[in-house]
């Protein structure tokens, strides 16, 4: 319909002489001003030098009378706006889109033949994944999801960092748990991590190498044994949410290939870094950052910032044609100097996107529950999986935009009423898919050739211009990266078709009719499922 306007728009300008200018059409922000709305006449204005609400008359009228089987209404608004009206049938047709196009509905080809890597999750093999994991586990993955129905090729990887100072903590904590057990006093190391988990560890060490390694001068059995039991809680958590990985990309990784010795050998020879108080420093400022950064601390142990600088390297140089990185709140001050890096080193990045996201609140009983892996006072994101299921997890960490501050609220989650966001929608593709099959028992099957002209009583009519903005919504999706654009646009899709369930009835005994209300629903169920698809959320048949 969009393309039909712009098209009518432009015979118009060729047929009154005027000059060329990008047509552009949009939706109003005011529904009530219409379904479209073009700044056509003031682009003319500039051109013409003359006023635009005359030019934009002009036009009206002459597209009132050559496009009347098009436009029910043109009205010019504000200095020159032109808000058209479209007539009811011209619509109400492109249902037959939806149906024809099914489980495709909705897909653009702004990717396609591009390859998008998206970086999430990336949480240290140090402790099990927490609630304050999970915001940007399920993030980045309807991310991926969005990018893939926009037609990207995507690469879903999962970075971690396993070397440092962090896992030889963790190797610390196991070992004295493991010496307690063999009866040895130790003190436990400070700032170790406390957890449950690391006495698990320990005795599943004990249990199969007995004491023979209480003697152990290093923590590098310890800290091995560790990364790989945590790890595999962490894959197994990951696959609950059903979120799956095309790699896991670790840090020793960077060190081992000597890509940390070459993004260090890089910096110098753009004159990036230099030497002070025995530490080594990033030219940050010749960057355009505030501050030089230490990137290899006096001790020799390099900062978390030098392999992040090296990893990004790697993913430009694998040529990704966008880059996106998922991460916390707590990254807000270091990935601008991890970018800054790459890009004085030649690289293009405004192929990385970086997605930062606020952090979470789980509260029960209106109180906020603490969370620290290494004191172990934490909820797991299994445990709130067990509490409340994969899909209220992964919708409740996307209802949100990713700059806000997410409260989970636990009694809203454990709500199994249409009070709860999730429910509500599942609620609405079941009834859908439900009307569809208790047609077909009373001799109503689905006609996808049914006369669609009959469905005009204006809230049929609000309801299918709402689906018709899918492929939109889809689009606009790719172009914030925010998914709760998806989740908001199908509760108003719910909220919608709800309202119509309760004022019309489906099936009747005017079979026509019928047939024709089946295709809505049908429309709408497509429409339904395809969105909770992107989001990664079930969408039962029954409830």
């Amino acid at each position: 319909m969009k393309d039909k306007l712009i098209h009518a728009l432009e015979e118009v300008l060729t047929h009154l002489d005027y000059p060329d200018v990008d047509v552009m059409v949009q939706l109003p922000k005011n529904p009530d001003h219409g379904d479209f709305s073009t700044n056509i006449a003031m682009q003319l204005s500039r051109k013409l030098g003359e006023n635009p609400r005359e030019i934009a008359e002009v036009i009206r009228t002459h597209l009132c009378d050559h496009y009347s089987d098009l436009l029910e209404s043109a009205d010019i608004a504000g200095p020159g706006f032109i808000n058209f009206t479209l007539k009811s049938q011209q619509l109400i047709s492109q249902i037959e889109l939806i149906i024809s196009k099914g489980n495709q509905y909705g897909k653009s080809e702004i990717g396609v033949g591009k390859t998008a890597q998206v970086e999430f999750v990336s949480a240290n093999p140090t402790g099990p994944l927490t609630v304050g994991h999970g915001r940007g586990a399920i993030l980045g993955d309807v991310v991926s999801n969005i990018l893939q129905w926009n037609g990207y090729s995507v690469h879903r990887e999962y970075y971690y960092n396993n070397a440092g100072r962090q896992m030889q903590r963790l190797g610390e904590s196991v070992k004295a748990r493991y010496a307690e057990i063999c009866g040895d006093e130790v003190e436990f190391p400070e700032n170790g991590y406390e957890g449950e988990y690391i006495i698990d560890i320990a005795k599943e060490l004990q249990q199969t190498q007995g004491d023979t390694l209480i003697q152990s001068e290093d923590n590098k059995t310890f800290r091995k044994a560790a990364e790989t039991t945590i790890f595999t809680h962490i894959e197994k958590t990951l696959q609950r949410l059903g979120l799956q990985f095309d790699e896991f990309f670790n840090e020793q990784s960077l060190y081992d290939s000597g890509a940390i010795d070459n993004f260090i050998q890089d910096l110098k020879a753009h004159e990036l870094i230099y030497e002070k108080e025995g530490a080594t420093w990033f030219k940050a400022t010749a960057a355009g950052r505030v501050q030089d950064r230490v990137i290899i601390k006096s001790t020799g142990e390099p900062t978390y910032r030098l392999p992040d600088m090296a990893y990004h390297q790697n993913k430009l140089d694998r040529g990704f044609d966008l880059v996106i990185d998922i991460l916390g709140a707590d990254h807000m001050d270091a990935y601008p100097d991890v970018v800054a890096a790459v890009g004085k080193l030649g690289y293009d990045t405004n192929r990385i996107k970086v997605i930062i996201h606020q952090f979470v609140t789980l509260t029960d009983g209106g109180e906020p529950v603490k969370m620290s892996t290494r004191k172990a006072n934490f909820i797991t994101l299994d445990e709130l999986i067990d509490e409340v299921g994969a899909d209220v997890v992964r919708y409740f960490f996307i209802m949100r935009g990713n700059n806000s501050h997410l409260n989970f609220d636990l009694k809203l989650a454990k709500d199994e009423s249409d009070e709860n966001p999730v429910f509500y929608l599942q609620y609405a593709h079941a009834r859908l898919c439900n009307i569809l099959k208790h047609a077909e028992g009373l001799g109503h099957p689905f006609n996808s050739k049914a006369d669609t002209s009959l469905l005009n009583n204006p809230l049929e009519v609000k309801l299918i211009k709402n689906l018709l903005e899918f492929p939109n919504v889809v689009k606009k999706g790719h172009e914030t990266l925010e998914p709760q654009t998806i989740a908001n646009y199908l509760q108003q899709i719910a909220a919608l078709f709800h309202k119509y369930y309760a004022n019309e009835r489906v099936v009747t005994e005017d079979t026509i009719l019928t047939s024709a209300r089946l295709i809505l629903v049908k429309a709408t169920q497509i429409v339904m499922k395809n969105g909770l698809t992107i989001l990664g959320v079930t969408a039962p048949k029954r409830m």
